[in-house]
């Protein structure tokens, strides 16, 4: 059975990215999911110096495990101040150090979400110029507006955005 890795780009507890990402995922048939919650993974503020002294952190090789165990991902970015959210940033970074191709050019979805009505359009312009660089093979992407409106208790009560979220699911199955 494939193996697909949600991941929410923030360590809020209450992360909509997360909703977003696991919700997407569960739309899958016939994988394995596996939710990535950031909180779960100790990982220090990347330094150059931290790793020539101590190496690897044990929950990045952890991390990075999960990252190769996986045959295709679903991630939804949260946007702080028009980027990555310093704790995804942070994972992001440690993951390159192992491996540049930190996606392993395997299929992934691409969303971002917030309360605003632009959905995170700033981090996802980031996203899709840098993850392919990292061996990102975004199979498809899309921006959830006004998340607290067209999510209610946990299904998307938007029409046209769970239409455009059951196109993306059916397009990264079939490239599984």
């Amino acid at each position: 059975m494939k193996k697909v890795m949600t991941i929410g780009g923030s360590n809020s507890k209450a992360s909509i990215n997360r909703k977003l990402a696991e919700y997407t995922g569960r739309l899958m048939h016939d994988v394995e999911l596996n939710h990535i919650d950031l909180n779960d993974f100790d990982l220090p503020l990347f330094s150059i110096d931290i790793e020539n002294e101590s190496g690897f952190p044990k929950d990045l090789i952890r991390l990075n495990n999960e990252v190769n165990s996986s045959d295709g991902f679903v991630i939804s970015l949260a946007e702080h101040n028009g980027a990555y959210s310093a704790a995804f940033k942070n994972a992001f970074d440690w993951l390159s150090r192992m491996e540049s191709k930190v996606w392993r050019n395997k299929p992934m979805l691409l969303l971002s979400t917030s309360p605003g009505a632009r959905g995170g359009q700033s981090v996802m312009e980031i996203a899709l110029s840098r993850f392919p660089r990292n061996g990102g093979n975004i199979i498809g992407h899309t921006t959830f507006p006004s998340f607290n409106e067209n999510f209610i208790e946990g299904e998307i009560v938007n029409p046209e955005l769970k239409a455009k979220i059951e196109g993306l699911v059916s397009d990264l199955s079939e490239s599984i």
